[in-house]
């Protein structure tokens, strides 16, 4: 393919991504610099785009092994537009926990992403709900019918607005930060405390986009508050009960790392790895069996409390955790009293 060929084809193609490599970016492949930058992406996938010409930096198409350095601009170009057919719906089981002419409380399982954006076209949440409900109220991100969110691996209860007045008033309850959502999660290490206050601004990480940091000086970022309680402890995890004040983008994942005890098997945060306990290869097949049952971070939205937008009646809702959070929780209490006993 000749070079004005090769230029013509790029100006059909629509821009999916574009990322600017900060001031201190070091060299770094483009294949690995885009898997910290695109959710959901798998290292095959960016390589079939690399080959396929997909990938341009300064405005070059690339190989897999060209570093990207400071200030280069990466640019992701695709055959179809970024939003080209993304609110299909799909029947699509949904755990319906209450529904009536206003809003609907649904149980997500884990590993279901809740709406559909790069890499994830088909078989989300609002996939299903749009093919369950007729005319879900539309919002400014083509999310129809969401007021909030959970993470595609974070399992739990979660409120959907079937009704323009229902979303504009559960948005509002969101934004004053009057509903009530608590959270049960395992986190590596033995907390020192019973109970306790975790406070610091959250923002995207400038090392990997995928990430979000805690900034406690509150010179970027967003204010993020997370009470906890402690529930169980199992020596080297603790189940705790999380409280969010505020409903910050991975604030429970961020928030716990940053006070050193990140979630169990938080492959983002850190949780993957064996951060406590003993060295002896028991121990190592026992961390990693309990990987096996719980193959995702160790949280689940468990209550949600709101009033509803039409009878202002206070709503709540709890949910059993799931299976695998039970079986891993069951290993571990198992465990425990081994090494008690």
């Amino acid at each position: 393919m000749d070079e004005r060929a090769s230029h013509r084809e790029q100006e059909n193609l629509y821009e999916h991504y574009k990322f600017t490599a900060g001031e201190g970016q070091e060299p770094l492949r483009v294949d690995k610099f885009l898997l910290n930058f695109i959710e959901n992406a798998t290292r095959n996938k960016i390589q079939q785009a690399i080959k396929a010409g997909n990938v341009l930096v300064n405005d070059t198409v690339v190989k897999a092994n060209h570093k990207v350095k400071p200030n280069d601009v990466v640019r992701v170009v695709l055959a179809h537009p970024p939003h080209e057919n993304l609110l299909v719906a799909e029947n699509i089981p949904l755990d319906i926990v209450y529904e009536d002419d206003a809003v609907l409380v649904v149980n997500k399982p884990a590993g279901m992403v809740v709406h559909p954006g790069h890499g994830n076209y088909s078989g989300t949440l609002v996939n299903g709900l749009i093919y369950h409900i007729e005319n879900l109220p539309k919002n400014s991100n083509e999310r129809p019918g969401l007021v909030h969110r959970i993470d595609k691996d974070t399992s739990g209860l979660m409120v959907v607005a079937k009704t323009e007045m229902a979303m504009t008033h559960l948005a509002n309850q969101f934004f004053d930060r009057t509903t009530e959502r608590r959270y049960l999660a395992l986190v590596w290490g033995n907390l020192s405390d019973e109970e306790g206050t975790i406070t610091g601004h959250i923002g995207r990480s400038f090392k990997n986009r995928l990430q979000m940091d805690v900034f406690a000086d509150g010179e970027y970022g967003k204010h993020a508050v997370t009470h906890y309680k402690v529930v169980e402890r199992f020596s080297y995890v603790t189940l705790v009960a999380c409280k969010l004040e505020t409903g910050r983008t991975h604030q429970i994942r961020a928030h716990f790392k940053y006070i050193g005890h990140p979630l169990f098997n938080d492959e983002r945060y850190g949780g993957e790895r064996i951060l406590k306990g003993t060295t002896f290869t028991k121990y190592k097949q026992f961390v990693e069996n309990c990987f096996k049952v719980l193959p995702r971070q160790a949280l689940h939205a468990k209550t949600l409390g709101f009033e509803h937008p039409v009878t202002k009646k206070w709503m709540q809702f709890d949910s059993e955790l799931p299976e695998d959070m039970q079986l891993a929780l069951e290993k571990w209490r198992k465990y425990t009293i081994h090494q008690q006993g």
